[in-house]
Formats: C-alpha cells, sequence, structure tokens
C-alpha cells in the first residue's frame, strides 16, 4: 500500500483553535456526528446539474451514487454544485463560461476543506472546465462522465442529436421534408438524459479524457441511462476516496504523454475540432506552456479514424460501447500511445486496455480498414490564418480540400442572415463569416457552419467551403474552416478580406491563403477599426483576459508559471 498522506482538511477540523471548534460545531450543526468527518478523507462532488442543463438531469441522482462509494470507502462526501453549461440553452455561447466553471471549480476546491474531487460533468465546455480548475486547485481528482443519452431514431433511421438536427433543416430549407416531418422530429433525436449520442464536442473530450486515465477506464462511453453508470459513479467515489489519502494531485499526474495519447484518441475518434482549443488550455494548467497546435499535428499524424460514429460515420454512442468502447479503440492503437501514463486508479494506461477486444469491426474499424482515409483533424495555416486554423477533413467533401474560390464576406451571423439568400452566390464561392472569435463574439460561438443558400440547397448543393473565426459544433460536418487566428477582432488578416477577394485552401499541404499583394493589405488595414469592447461585467473581464483559438481560450492570469499554489490561511 502507499504511504498515507496527511490529510488537507485536517487544517479545518483538527486544531484546537476557536476555529477549529466552529468548523467541527457547524458540522456538528448540519447533523453530522463527529465520527462522519474527523480523520476521514473529505471528497468534494463537484456537480454541474441544473434544471437548465439538459445533459445533466440525471447527475443529481449520480451524486448520491458517488457519496455511496465514498462512504463505504471510508470518506465523507459533500456536494458543491458549481456553474452548469448546458450546451444549446447557453447564450451566445457556453464557451464565453468555459472559463468561469475553471474559476469556480478552482475556488470551491481551494476555499473549502477537500481533500480529492469528483468532477461530475459530460456536456461540451463542462469536461475541460472542471479538469482545469481542478489542475489549478492541486488536489486529486477524479472526473465522472454523464454518459450519452439513448440512441434517436425517426421513422426506422439512426438519427443523432446536432448531425442530423443540421441535415434536416437543410431539407426543411430546401422543400425536401414537410413541417409535419420538421415537428416529428423534437422528439426522435433526443429522448433521455445524457450528452449528444453521436461524436460531438461531449463524447469526443469525455473519450479523450479516458484516453488520458482521468476517468475510470471504460467509462466514457457507458449511458446515461444505463444500470452501469451509477456503478461507475460509485466505484469512483471509492477511487477519489483512496487518492485523497495516497494519490497525487491532478497537476502532478499529467504528463506530455498523457496529452499525446488525448491526440491520439481525438484522430482515431473523428472527434471535434474544439478539442483542438481544449487540450491545449488543459495542458498549459499543467505547465506545459509550448503545448500548440503543432504538437496536435505531430501527435495525430497519421492516425486513422476507426471508430465509425456520426458525423463522421454511421454508428452512435451506445453502437460504440456496446462494440468495446474506448479500451478496444485504445488497444488497436497500442504502438501510438503512451502506455505507461498513469491513470487514477493507479494502473498504467498499458495495463488498464491490455487486451481490450473489438465486438464489433462494423463500429470500431481496423487500422488497415479505416473509416475514411482522410484524418479527423487538421491543422491549416498561411497568410489567412498565421496562427493557425482548423478543419475535419473526415466530415468534409473530399472534392473540396483543395480548392480556390471568390469570397462572399459577412460582417457577424445577422449580417449573413441577412444577406445569404440575397446575394449572388456560386457554389465555387467560399462564404467568409468574421467577428466570431473569442474576443468579437465575444466567446467564440458554434458560428462556423455557416447556411447554404437556399437557392443552391434547392439545386442539390449541400457543401462549400466556409472559412470563419468561430467554432463549429462537433455534431456537425462540412468543408469548414475554423477558428482562424488571429481572430478578426483582433485586426488578424480575416478582418481585411474584402468580397470578391480569391482565396487559396489546400489542406494536404496545410495551407490557407489569401490571395491579395501586401500594398492592398497594408492600404486595407489603415482602414481598420477594432470593434467596441465590452464595458461591463463577465463579458468585460473575458474580452481583456482571453487568449486566441491557438493558445486555448484561457486568461491570461490561469495559465501556470509552475509557482507552488498556496493554501488558505485559516486564524
Amino acid at each position: 500500500m502507499k504511504k498515507e498522506r496527511s490529510l488537507r482538511s485536517a487544517r479545518w477540523f483538527e486544531p484546537d483553535s476557536i476555529r477549529g471548534f466552529a468548523h467541527r460545531q457547524r458540522s456538528l450543526q448540519m447533523g453530522y456526528r463527529r465520527s462522519d468527518f474527523m480523520g476521514r478523507p473529505v471528497v468534494g462532488i463537484i456537480n454541474t446539474h441544473s434544471d437548465l442543463a439538459t445533459c445533466h438531469q440525471h447527475l443529481r441522482h449520480r451524486a448520491e451514487d458517488v457519496k455511496r462509494g465514498v462512504l463505504l470507502a471510508g470518506g465523507f462526501p459533500v456536494e458543491l454544485p458549481t456553474f452548469s453549461l448546458g450546451e444549446v440553452v447557453v447564450k451566445p455561447t457556453t464557451m464565453l463560461y468555459r472559463n468561469l466553471l475553471a474559476i469556480e471549480t478552482e475556488e470551491l476546491l481551494r476555499a473549502h476543506p477537500i481533500d480529492a474531487a469528483i468532477l461530475l460533468g459530460g456536456c461540451d465546455k463542462t469536461t475541460p472546465g472542471l479538469l482545469m480548475g481542478a489542475a489549478s486547485a492541486g488536489l486529486p481528482a477524479v472526473f465522472v462522465p454523464a454518459g450519452p443519452m439513448v440512441s434517436g431514431n425517426f421513422r426506422g433511421r439512426a438519427v443523432g442529436a446536432g448531425t442530423h438536427t443540421k441535415e434536416y433543416w437543410d431539407k426543411r430549407q430546401s422543400g425536401g421534408i414537410t413541417e409535419q416531418d420538421w415537428l416529428d422530429l423534437e422528439t426522435a433525436m433526443t429522448r433521455s438524459p445524457g450528452t449528444c449520442q453521436t461524436m460531438g464536442t461531449a463524447s469526443t473530450m469525455t473519450c479523450i479524457v479516458e484516453a488520458m486515465g482521468l476517468t475510470l477506464t471504460g467509462a466514457a462511453t457507458i449511458p446515461a441511462v444505463d444500470s452501469g453508470h451509477p456503478r461507475m459513479a460509485a466505484e469512483a467515489g471509492a477511487v477519489a476516496t483512496r487518492l485523497a489519502r495516497e494519490g497525487r494531485a491532478l497537476s502532478e499526474q499529467l504528463t506530455r504523454g498523457h496529452f499525446n495519447n488525448g491526440v491520439v484518441a481525438l484522430m482515431a475518434l473523428g472527434g471535434s475540432t474544439n478539442a483542438a482549443i481544449h487540450l491545449v488550455a488543459m495542458a498549459r494548467r499543467v505547465g506545459l506552456a509550448d503545448f500548440g497546435l503543432d504538437d496536435i499535428a505531430e501527435a495525430g499524424r497519421d492516425v486513422p479514424v476507426l471508430a465509425n460514429i456520426f458525423p463522421s460515420g454511421e454508428y452512435m454512442m451506445q453502437d460504440f460501447h456496446d462494440a468495446g468502447g474506448m479500451p478496444a479503440l485504445l488497444w488497436q492503437l497500442k504502438d501510438r500511445l503512451d502506455l505507461d501514463a498513469l491513470c487514477v486508479d493507479g494502473q498504467s494506461l498499458g495495463a488498464a486496455i491490455e487486451g481490450a477486444k473489438v465486438w464489433n469491426d462494423k463500429v470500431i474499424c481496423r487500422p488497415d480498414v479505416p473509416v475514411t482515409d482522410r484524418p479527423a483533424l487538421a491543422v491549416l495555416k498561411g497568410s489567412l490564418a498565421p496562427g493557425g486554423a482548423v478543419i475535419k477533413p473526415s466530415a468534409a467533401t473530399p472534392a473540396l480540400l483543395c480548392h480556390e474560390g471568390r469570397a462572399v464576406v459577412f460582417d457577424g451571423p445577422a449580417d449573413l442572415a441577412a444577406r445569404i439568400d440575397v446575394e449572388d452566390i456560386t457554389a465555387d464561392d467560399i462564404l467568409v463569416l468574421r467577428g466570431g472569435g473569442p474576443v468579437g463574439a465575444p466567446g467564440m460561438p458554434e458560428w462556423g457552419n455557416l447556411q447554404i443558400p437556399k437557392a443552391l440547397l434547392k439545386n442539390g448543393v449541400v457543401d462549400m467551403v466556409r472559412i470563419s473565426d468561430a467554432r463549429m459544433s462537433g455534431t456537425h460536418y462540412g468543408t469548414c474552416i475554423l477558428h482562424v487566428s488571429p481572430e478578426s477582432a483582433v485586426g488578424g488578416p480575416l478582418a481585411l478580406v474584402h468580397s470578391g477577394d480569391r482565396i487559396a485552401l489546400d489542406v494536404a499541404a496545410g495551407r490557407l491563403d489569401l490571395l491579395v499583394d501586401e500594398a492592398t493589405l497594408a492600404e486595407r488595414r489603415l482602414g481598420w477599426k477594432p470593434p467596441v469592447a465590452p464595458s461591463r461585467g463577465w463579458p468585460a473581464l473575458y474580452v481583456a483576459h482571453v487568449g486566441q483559438a491557438q493558445d486555448g481560450c484561457d486568461f491570461d492570469f490561469l495559465q501556470t508559471d509552475n509557482t507552488p499554489l498556496k493554501e488558505p490561511e485559516i486564524f
């Protein structure tokens, strides 16, 4: 057995002082016995449940399952609700508040007598937000993923949240479905608690977290309503209790090998482009200050897409789980992984996944017969994106991956909505949206999957090259270049594009170029003015301190400089 460390919570409960008396007294006030918390590890359950967090409706119950595991392992569980980022409902975008969740998580853990944390989340930004905060707090932590919702079905066809919403919306726009069809779809896609059952940002991030060893092996794909999910939550509580006594802080556990494993998983999953932002932010929270897009491109080079899941494939997350889930997927790529990387339960990744079987090779494909010959993510640079941009080739149209076209420029989504069906646009044109970055929007919303003009949809055009400094839902598809950096709002080249300019895209070469001479751009820059920044509240703080997409969109004052964390004074 590993040597037990002294409990952090003892600073609150053990002193023979007036403050120690007050802490014990107030705990007794809540009906606890001294023996419930004295000398026991205190496990803080950070819960992102709320009545408007649609994917997290079951997490109130999962907190009780975690408590059961903590109590049976000899710990003392306490639940601490935190900011809930329910994708879709939160406006203008949950990305505006990811860093706020990270701040609240860090401060909740630091300010209270907590020895280890359970992080209950799953919907898109909750996973990186919780982990960023826990890493900065310097405590042991175990992530408990919310799990995917049950598969959707519409008149005998598998349909998934996000992916098929966009498909059927385009069909409605072109007259391909009726209004009653559209209403019927509302109850067909999202039929239970849980995150999107496609490989959107939610499942991408929870699966990456499993590959990084930050949750229990096999946890990420358990459906939210499966009886295995509460069992997993209880086991996580027991593991967190043990970590409180003998484990390392999350920030001490994570190495570059863990992040490289996460990148391999991202590529093999056909995962969301949003993961590129979150991985960079998470890495820099644990001292990997030079980890960036180039590292993601290198670690993921030539990793095949093996998960045949929408939007890159044709199955759902429940199918993936039944086919063997992440252990089976990772074991097929063992030669690309750091198998010595430690998991939260103390095992190496290699030991955790050794011999995992694929039970359906139509869902988890063999490396020699991948889902597609195109990668899940490509990094682009060039005169239009000197800091970088990303695209998801596995969900794009192959013929458009090398393309030159005329730019049609829109300044924000309102301008797009007003003009997209008015302008004379051809299928060879390139749609450009600016004002969607972390500073410009603010918060970098998922505006990047620009709508196709109705006239083109009616003529059978379902994809075009689209460029923006915004993000795109991981559930969506199309030839969309995203996260163009630096963004237009800080004076990046995107701010200088005019309708009629020529733009060249070459994904194989990793290039995105604005074909306009430097003299013309210099003249345009003289007339450029930055947008007016928010003057109060969270948006003002956000815009003043947020980094660009290439740097993970974290705040400048939150990225670690490896200075030891100071514990709160108790007087």
